[in-house]
């Protein structure tokens, strides 16, 4: 479908639904010239850079650009590629498409608190070599099975030795104290014989939303709660009366806007 220039910048707006800050868009015309609201700044040979990139990009593709920090720029590409495929219906409604993703980097370096921190948990067993690499570089034995996009499960094999284990820790900075104060049971149980083990959480009811077409999972679950989370076979939430509470050792205190 041959897009206008205005509808190409209203994908602009679009994109900033989706999270970016911009949106930038060059058009390959016929001819070979590029069309774009920048096209006087980009360089002769730019097509040809495509190219390199895009080896299968043609004249009469258009290119979407988005600017920003790594990790949060590819979200919003993800988000900008999905809203295109469904706009232009390019996303088959008649196929199965599996896919297992299982190179998850172990480990994401928070900027807030200058340090790293584990992607999943930290029980999470690294993939081989995890030693010689830095922490940035680290994968994990970590994997989703994805259908249609969509993630129907996922799961790891976790860490069954305490050296490694202990070096996991490390690198998250925890100190020898906070590590035996808090995980100390779990190393010595490492120490012991901790076997091998790992696992996988399936989600049938998005399983069976996909397999039946269903746009709302709410669809296929036995009982769905509603919208504010009440369980209408249940009928709970229900009041709780104060007796009920102090059985508990608890007592409910007015919020801060009924003070008010």
């Amino acid at each position: 479908k041959e897009l206008s220039r205005s509808a190409l910048d209203a994908w602009v707006g679009k994109a900033q639904v989706l999270g970016a800050k911009g949106l930038l868009w060059v058009r390959v015309k016929s001819d070979g010239k590029l069309e774009s609201p920048v096209a006087k700044f980009l360089p002769d040979n730019f097509f040809e850079q495509l190219q390199a990139i895009f080896p299968t990009i043609a004249h009469g593709s258009i290119v979407f650009l988005v600017a920003g920090e790594y990790k949060s720029t590819w979200e919003i590409l993800g988000r900008l590629r999905l809203a295109l495929a469904q706009e232009f219906q390019l996303i088959s409604k008649d196929r199965f498409d599996f896919v297992w993703v299982t190179d998850f980097p172990l480990l994401e370096y928070d900027e807030d608190g200058k340090r790293w921190e584990a992607m999943h948990h930290p029980f999470t067993a690294p993939q081989e070599g995890w030693e010689k690499l830095e922490p940035s570089q680290i994968k994990a034995r970590a994997y989703d099975v994805i259908l249609n996009g969509v993630e129907l499960g996922g799961g790891s094999i976790r860490i069954h030795s305490a050296q490694v284990q202990k070096k996991i820790f490390e690198l998250l900075g925890l100190t020898k104290e906070q590590v035996k104060a808090k995980f100390g049971f779990l190393l010595e149980a490492q120490e012991l014989g901790f076997p091998p083990h790992g696992g996988i959480a399936l989600g049938l009811d998005r399983l069976l939303m996909l397999l039946t077409g269903t746009k709302s999972i709410r669809e296929v679950i036995a009982f769905p709660k509603t919208a504010r989370g009440y369980d209408p076979l249940m009928e709970s939430p229900t009041t709780v009366s104060d007796e009920q509470l102090k059985e508990y050792g608890l007592r409910l205190l007015p919020s801060k806007k009924n003070k008010e």
